[in-house]
């Protein structure tokens, strides 16, 4: 169980490599900007913007994971409903469901495992499913959580509101899974787009080593260096910006 699907928290071999991977960065740049060991320390900054945007992307993925997995547990849960089981046992059924999908330490069955756990030390199958859904900030599963809240307090047509909102979910899911695949190629053309001024950079200073010295360990060509640096730091927090579709 998770308590905070909004941050992502690196084990220490993750941590490690994150680190190595923004210092090469950072080494890459300083030599190709300023050919200085100074501007390592200077951009060494960068490391930890580096970490910070894994983790939030990572973060992010596992989120857009957990709720292609709610996907098939809200199936499984309307499945239970459906061949008549209450609420309560309806949770232990689409476990078992799920068993045949996912392993143990999976992100759903580790989420349904605890609520069911919470349901039988007599907490709500609200509680738990609101509990649920704070913790993961998803959007999908805090509207399932106050659809099945709602129907279960008035008591409603419990099942056929729970299969409305499943089919609801799943076409958003599907909708949000075509446009990532219709986007893939966009997403390629733009990390293309991304390395493009680095490789240019990299292929003047090997083709014609004595073109970029008048850059170089001078105030004037620290600060053009500097503004160039900028610009392209500034272009590829753009291009990740409109890539990024939310659904």
């Amino acid at each position: 169980m998770i308590n905070d699907y909004t941050s992502y928290h690196f084990t220490l071999k993750e941590n490690m490599k994150c680190v190595l991977q923004g210092t090469i960065v950072v080494v890459i740049f300083s030599i190709l900007f300023y050919k200085s060991v100074i501007g390592i320390l200077f951009l060494s900054p960068l490391i930890w913007l580096y970490r910070k945007s894994k983790m939030k992307g990572m973060a992010k993925d596992r989120r857009w994971k957990l709720n292609l997995q709610f996907r098939d547990g809200i199936l499984a849960l309307s499945a239970a409903l459906e061949a008549g089981y209450s609420a309560e046992h309806a949770f232990e059924e689409a476990c078992k469901d799920l068993r045949l999908i996912y392993t143990e330490d999976s992100l759903i069955m580790r989420e349904f495992s605890y609520m069911t756990n919470q349901i039988r030390m007599n907490i709500t199958v609200e509680k738990a499913l609101s509990e649920f859904g704070e913790r993961t900030g998803i959007e999908d599963i805090l509207s399932f959580s106050e659809v099945f809240s709602t129907a279960k307090r008035t008591g409603g047509d419990l099942i056929n509101v729970i299969n409305i909102c499943s089919n609801i979910i799943c076409d958003k899911i599907e909708v949000k899974r075509e446009i990532i695949t219709l986007i893939t190629a966009k997403r390629l053309e733009a990390n293309i787009m991304k390395v493009i001024p680095v490789l240019i950079l990299v292929y003047l200073s090997v083709s014609s080593p004595g073109f970029l010295d008048p850059l170089y360990h001078n105030l004037l060509g620290i600060i053009a260096m500097t503004g160039f640096l900028l610009c392209y730091l500034g272009a590829y927090l753009l291009i990740d910006k409109i890539i990024a579709i939310e659904v």
